[in-house]
């Protein structure tokens, strides 16, 4: 499964599988397929990009999102919200929360507030849970999550978790395997990256940015 993940930048990830899944593209480059499935995880303008969804959409393509996102896109849109199970193109796709409990831009105001509805992803493909958290920190709700076996986490802080804080993301989720995201493309530094991979208590696999 890992040689089907590509890590784009920043929280960019392409799936090549029985469908080709996106989640959150930005900056993309040439020379990426069509996306079967385009997930977006929040409005923010680094992973709602109307102008990079349209370089991977085709007419079959779905993509799911929030909202507030949606307003910004066009084609075959369909809205979840926190919570949310849904299948689209044959994939099952659960929503799970996103939001700050220690990063503001102003004192009592989250970068991403928990009533704003932002999502993570957890999709399933041949067989393997993949959750992606889109921007969070390390929240109660990973806990409850149940057999991932793949976990893509933000190590950047600022925004997101930082990478100690996702050493405990990654103990409470216990996947079979963590990625480390929400670095490159202008965002965050990759020596997080290593520092998030020497202290986690479970495998960590660094993607090489393509």
């Amino acid at each position: 499964m890992l040689e089907n993940i590509h890590w784009l930048g920043h929280d960019t990830f392409r799936i090549d599988g029985p469908k080709t899944i996106y989640f959150d593209p930005y900056e993309l480059g040439e020379g990426n397929p069509n996306g079967d499935v385009i997930l977006i995880s929040h409005d923010h303008h680094d992973h709602c990009s109307p102008e990079d969804v349209t370089k991977i959409q085709g007419e079959d393509t779905v993509i799911v999102t929030i909202a507030s996102a949606a307003e910004k896109l066009t084609g075959d849109v369909r809205i979840v919200e926190p919570g949310d199970t849904v299948e689209v193109q044959g994939i099952a796709i659960e929503t799970v929360p996103a939001y700050n409990v220690n990063k503001f831009r102003n004192p009592g105001e989250p970068f991403h507030p928990r009533e704003a509805g932002h999502v993570g992803f957890v999709v399933t493909v041949d067989g393997k849970r993949i959750y992606h958290t889109g921007d969070t920190d390390f929240i109660p709700e990973m806990a409850d999550l149940e057999d991932i076996d793949i976990a893509l986490l933000p190590v950047s802080g600022i925004y997101v978790m930082t990478a100690e804080e996702a050493v405990e993301a990654a103990e409470a989720i216990q996947p079979e395997i963590a990625i480390p995201m929400h670095v490159g493309k202008g965002i965050g530094s990759l020596e997080a990256t290593k520092t998030f991979e020497e202290k986690a208590p479970v495998d960590v696999v660094i993607l090489e940015m393509e």
